[in-house]
């Protein structure tokens, strides 16, 4: 269902406003007490949504003031948002995967925030800094009691939710006019959020999106999906990234239909246990996803099905070579002879792949993908379940959504086709549009584009010249008008000879096809060779040593070296006559590699929120081990390093 036609002055609060007209009485959002699920109306969402506004006010937030929100996805994250939007505020959206000692006190700093809308799992982190936030004038709790069920005792300018939201409800029975005209106020062009994204391969911007950045996408984004009013989402990413916003809940909102979140635990290890429980309560008609859920979704399939049994697993293996061929590209699904296999793949869906989509509820439609780029045979997988994973492109500065597969018209190995309406050029270096087929950076126009970076007119004006967004991500368009997405600019490999490649393809097949290898960076900056970081799974190759090599000592240098050869053999495997060969040109793969024993993480600052690789971080890190790498002893992959790398 396509939402209504809005007034000119198209802001969020106006969408908001029209979508309870609309779809009033309908359930919006839906979480998990105890052991109950709750709903709450369109129309009691507002009136708590004006209680959490009000509130702000009357504790002093004023038109354009910082407010950010720092929690787990809930029930309070959305209203609270919609609440400070009324009030005329910015929300400032903040992942709980921040560390307070760096990363999280600088966007309070930064972006100068006076609010914090926080959780009780959250708050200490804020405690730790909150002398060195002078401007923070107040700490809203979410949660007034913690999971033990103790009572916690409010400190200097912290106070409850519901406390401010009895503060919004007495100032509206008198001043409700005065109030809501501040809503009115808003215009297009007015800040909703100011959004922190830590790329790949610089530090974080403050990118700053607009209220009407905002609906365009929403309104872009439904020209590619349908979201009946009867549809219902679990969002099982984080809330504080515009891809949830967009396509998780103001979409959700526009379309009359439901929305919950993931149960949160004492840790985050249990609310990432909630994950599948509450998928399988809620019957969600579609979800979100990024590649490494997409991976742990399949993991734990192919995982339920070994459990059954040799026969169960081979039956399954089977019969997921079929669809697989059935499905093609997905676009081409039963073409040709392949319409052939159709009632053997009817004949597994009923007795294979029906049961694994009822531990998704039953009613899962589709996926929506997101972040990185989907592996293909991980696509056909979950075609061939029943499942199909719509890969999509976007990046935080275009609200996100530029592209995506859908029902009607998708491609596996492509980003989909263009959300409408907006307009996208190919250009080479010199700033010359390319035609259909050839590669170079992908320029977009159109309402969804940010209005700039927070604090950073230097990187605003490299960013957005003339109303063109420049993506910094290398693809190219085809005849029928899909778009594929090669990698980012700032990532691609430069030859000694000039020229240039995008490593992301074999760095993703390699992790994907490699138990051993967990992550990988290519590195090559004008050099006569390229080489490779890859983080290993010791365990992984312990076990494969002790199976094979049961004679060698686990603490001893022959040891070691047979693990270097294992991944020497992994890698081989791309070249010659491997089994992979031929599908990545010889000459941008490895030549050495060093042995990493660390994985690439938030925590050490490596990884960012949305689980990308951050590049140049890496690079920097290993700086001395990529320099090795270009000496003659460490082209050698029998080295000190790579041995204490398997031994350590």
């Amino acid at each position: 269902m396509r939402p209504k036609l809005w007034n000119m002055r198209r802001t969020i609060v106006d969408f908001f406003n029209e979508a309870v007209t609309q779809f009033g009485p309908n359930n919006l959002l839906l979480e998990k007490r105890g052991d109950q699920w709750t709903s709450t109306t369109y129309i009691e969402c507002k009136q708590m949504t004006l209680q959490i506004g009000a509130g702000l006010h009357t504790i002093g937030v004023q038109p354009k003031d910082r407010v950010a929100i720092l929690s787990e996805g809930r029930n309070a994250w959305i209203l609270s948002e919609l609440g400070l939007l009324y009030a005329g505020a910015i929300s400032v959206p903040l992942s709980i995967k921040l560390e307070e000692s760096n990363d999280l006190i600088f966007r309070l700093l930064h972006a100068e925030v006076s609010v914090v809308l926080i959780s009780i799992n959250q708050l200490p982190k804020i405690r730790k800094i909150v002398q060195e936030l002078p401007h923070i004038k107040h700490i809203v709790v979410f949660d007034p009691i913690i999971a033990n069920g103790d009572k916690i005792t409010l400190e200097l300018k912290e106070m409850w939710l519901s406390d401010l939201m009895q503060k919004g409800e007495l100032y509206l029975q008198e001043n409700s006019t005065s109030f809501l005209a501040i809503g009115e106020q808003i215009q297009n062009d007015d800040y909703a959020t100011i959004t922190y994204t830590s790329g790949t391969t610089a530090d974080p911007k403050g990118v700053i999106l607009t209220h009407r950045n905002y609906t365009a996408n929403v309104e872009q984004a439904l020209t590619t999906m349908t979201i009946p009013p009867t549809f219902r989402t679990l969002i099982i990413l984080p809330l504080d990234h515009c891809f949830a916003h967009v396509a998780g809940f103001y979409s959700i909102i526009a379309c009359g239909a439901s929305l919950a979140t993931v149960q949160v635990g004492k840790t985050g290890a249990e609310t990432l246990k909630n994950i599948p429980i509450n998928i399988k309560e809620v019957k969600p008609n579609f979800l979100l996803s990024v590649p490494a859920l997409a991976k742990n979704f399949r993991k734990n399939i192919e995982s339920s099905i070994k459990a059954k049994g040799a026969v169960t697993n081979s039956l399954f293996k089977f019969a997921l070579t079929i669809a697989m061929a059935y499905h093609k590209d997905g676009y081409t699904k039963g073409s040709g002879l392949s319409f052939l296999l159709k009632p053997l793949v009817s004949l597994f869906d009923t007795i294979l792949f029906k049961k694994v989509r009822d531990a998704f509820g039953g009613e899962l439609e589709f996926f929506i993908g997101g972040g990185a780029l989907l592996d293909i045979e991980l696509q056909k997988f979950f075609f061939a379940i029943g499942i199909p994973m719509y890969q999509g492109y976007g990046l935080s500065e275009a609200t996100p959504i530029i592209s995506t597969n859908c029902a009607r018209k998708h491609r596996m190995g492509s980003s989909g086709i263009l959300v409408s309406p907006m307009e996208m050029k190919i250009m080479d270096e010199s700033g010359n549009e390319l035609p259909l087929g050839q590669k170079g950076e992908m320029v977009i126009k159109g309402e969804n584009v940010m209005a700039g970076y927070w604090k950073n007119a230097k990187s605003t004006a490299e960013t957005v010249k003339d109303g063109w967004l420049y993506t910094g991500d290398l693809g190219y368009m085809t005849k029928e008008g899909f778009l594929y997405v090669l990698g980012r600019f700032k990532s691609l490999l430069i030859s000694s000879d000039g020229e240039k490649y995008s490593p992301e393809g074999f760095e993703e097949s390699l992790v994907e096809k490699s138990p051993y290898v967990d992550q990988v960076i290519l590195y090559n900056n004008q050099s006569p060779y390229t080489v490779a970081l890859l983080v290993i799974n010791k365990e992984a190759i312990k076990r494969h040593i002790k199976n094979h090599h049961k004679h060698l000592d686990e603490k001893s240098t022959p040891f070691a070296n047979a693990g270097i050869q294992l991944i020497e053999d992994e890698v081989n495997k791309f070249k010659g006559k491997g089994e992979f060969a031929g599908e990545f040109p010889e000459r941008w793969l490895p030549s050495t590699f060093a042995l990493i024993d660390e994985p690439f993480t938030e925590k050490n600052g490596l990884v960012n929120s949305t689980m990308k690789v951050i590049r140049g971080k890496v690079e920097e890190k290993y700086k001395n081990r990529i320099e090795f790498m270009y000496t003659s002893e460490g082209k050698n992959i029998i080295n000190i390093h790579n041995q204490n790398a398997i031994l350590s």
